[in-house]
């Protein structure tokens, strides 16, 4: 993803100030008892945090700094002589703000007195290498709450850089500390104009399919994530998933939307009909925003974001009528293995990769991932390969792609509660104990864990 650097003009320092009672030792160690082991191995232990409403004279110098001034193009005493008072206030909910401006700063100096002001707040030196990865990790791993009126200033920062944001940016039950930009701009066209041209990561709607004999320009060792719907099957090359990152699309009678998240590794296929009466099919774009490193999906009727790894909307008039899309399970696996299986295939095709090929997976990522997420729970190595599943009785439950593949291959049965694993075209399924298909989908271990925190590990 580019990230742009003309805004250094448009960036300003912010600050506020804020009066607040420090909380006692017993406090901290407290809060501290509250995290796992391993975020206190990695992090060290968390700052003091205070639970009170800002003064009126913070209120005020909020609105000055971060809303009134996104507008303005100079750096003047009253923005310094915030940030001391900022530094002073060890007030580590602030260290959201900053972290947000940090996402936009070009500026290297600029960077570095931030982290300074950061590192006052947290009650640690911070080094001064990836100066946003590092403030926000901090956050998310200790869980620092966000200061009061949070959205009102991340909500001027960000759409007086996407305007087209505006929509987003609205009240819900999104967590909004943990959305961050991703590089990349709004896809806003509206539905069946894909074809446009556009200054984002492209939408497909209603994919043009060819025949698996057609398909000439795909190798049998090509990564493809298989769908059947109806006893119809489609397969979407990761070459194009890479690219398009979404398709709407139409299989078996039922319609679909279909994220993948290259950062996550996930690919997933939400049901977007037999929702509730009057409410229109979603029509689901990429935001350009991320929340721990997996994109920010939303229905660009209604502009309701939709959490893309759970699928309920959680803003706008979708949320407001609790909507959670049904999901389909999602087979990666090769597309050689996966036409002589299904030879009834369809397969989209070469022109929606619009002439890339390129695969992130074992080049951007390789060391981790490049966005922030906080802590990872430790069971499994970060970008470990998972398939992931929902019990009958509600309860996410991952299995180890690798261990659970080689058990099933030597003849081994794999079950957990009202789940099933079973090969399917070289991936893996989950399906219950009928044979019907439950909605699993792979994905990376630090993606798995972090939405369903209290996910089982099946043992192998």
């Amino acid at each position: 993803m580019k990230i742009i650097t003309h805004l250094r003009s448009r960036i300003l320092l912010i600050a506020s100030a804020i009066t607040m009672s420090v909380a006692t030792t017993a406090a901290v160690q407290a809060q501290s008892a509250q995290l796992p082991s391993y975020v206190i191995a990695e992090y060290g232990t968390p700052p003091p945090v205070p639970s009170g409403p800002l003064s009126a004279d913070v209120q005020s110098a909020i609105q000055t700094a971060f809303v009134d001034s996104m507008t303005q193009s100079t750096w003047g005493d009253a923005q310094r002589d915030a940030l001391g008072i900022i530094s002073a206030s060890k007030d580590p909910r602030i260290a959201w703000i900053i972290g947000d401006l940090m996402r936009f700063v070009s500026s290297r100096a600029l960077n570095d007195r931030l982290l300074d002001v950061a590192s006052d707040l947290m009650g640690k030196r911070l080094p001064p290498i990836n100066h946003w990865e590092v403030v926000t990790n901090h956050l998310i791993a200790w869980d620092i709450p966000a200061p009061p009126d949070y959205l009102k200033s991340k909500r001027a920062i960000f759409t007086s850089i996407v305007p087209g944001w505006d929509r987003i940016f609205v009240e819900g039950t999104i967590d909004w500390r943990m959305v961050s930009w991703g590089g990349v701009l709004i896809d806003d066209r509206a539905y069946d104009t894909t074809d446009e041209r556009c200054n984002c990561i492209p939408a497909a709607d209603n994919p043009e399919v060819s025949t698996a004999a057609e398909a000439t320009w795909l190798k049998d060792e090509d990564i493809v994530f298989g769908v059947e719907v109806n006893g119809q099957y489609r397969a979407y090359p990761r070459r194009i998933m890479e690219v398009r990152e979404m398709v709407n699309d139409t299989l078996g009678g039922r319609t679909l939307g279909i994220p993948y998240c290259t950062l996550c590794g996930a690919a997933q296929a939400y049901f977007t009909d037999q929702l509730p009466a009057g409410v229109e099919r979603p029509v689901l774009r990429t935001s350009g925003l991320l929340i721990r490193s997996n994109k920010v999906m939303y229905d660009v009727n209604t502009f309701s974001v939709f959490d893309t790894f759970l699928g309920h909307a959680v803003t706008g008039p979708l949320a407001a009528k609790g909507i959670k899309l049904k999901q389909a399970s999602v087979v990666t696996t090769d597309w050689g293995t996966w036409k002589r299986q299904h030879p009834t295939t369809t397969v989209l095709v070469e022109s929606l990769a619009l002439g890339r090929d390129f695969d992130f997976r074992n080049g951007r990522d390789a060391n981790g991932p490049i966005f922030p997420v906080g802590d990872v729970d430790p069971r499994l190595p970060v970008h470990e390969d998972i398939i992931g599943a929902i019990t009958a009785s509600g309860k996410p439950v991952a299995f180890q792609r690798s261990t659970a593949v080689a058990a099933l291959q030597s003849g081994n049965n794999i079950t957990f509660e009202n789940i099933r694993l079973k090969l399917e075209a070289g991936g893996v399924k989950a399906v219950d104990a009928s044979g019907a298909d439950i909605g699993s989908h792979q994905a990376f271990w630090f993606a798995w864990s972090q939405f369903h925190p209290d996910t089982v590990l099946w043992p192998g």
